[in-house]
């Protein structure tokens, strides 16, 4: 059982920046991987970013591709999410997730389906 909880979410002006971070209990954490999604009012919750379980291998959504950060620390059971050069499409639910280090199928770390464990997720609001 992993229990994750969001914090660091804010409203930001376009352009600006701000580091979320996810705190994860269990064990088991240094041996899953662990994602950020995001979910529009209306809309369908959507990949963000995912990192394996040392670090080593990280995906990213086209649409954060180098503004956007994933990292995390073991030693103290965390996950951040780095947002750079905001924009007013960025502005969603942000959710932490947990789920196993391998899934088969191309893609698969950008399915939701592939996390078993979700936080309550934190605000991030860009204005236009």
């Amino acid at each position: 059982q992993v229990q994750l909880v969001e914090s660091g979410g804010g409203l930001v002006q376009a352009g600006g920046s701000l580091r979320l971070s996810c705190a994860a209990s269990g064990r088991t954490f240094s041996s899953t991987a662990m994602g950020w999604f995001r979910q529009a009012p209306g809309k369908e919750r959507n990949f963000v970013a995912r990192i394996n379980r040392t670090g080593a291998v990280r995906y990213y959504a086209d649409s954060v591709k180098g503004r956007f950060t994933i990292s995390r620390d073991n030693a103290k059971n965390m996950v951040y999410l780095q947002m750079s050069s905001l924009k007013p499409e960025d502005t969603a639910v942000y959710y932490c997730a947990a789920g196993p280090d391998y899934c088969s199928g191309s893609g698969c770390y950008a399915l939701p389906t592939k996390y078993d464990y979700w936080g309550q997720g934190t605000q991030v609001t860009v204005p236009s």
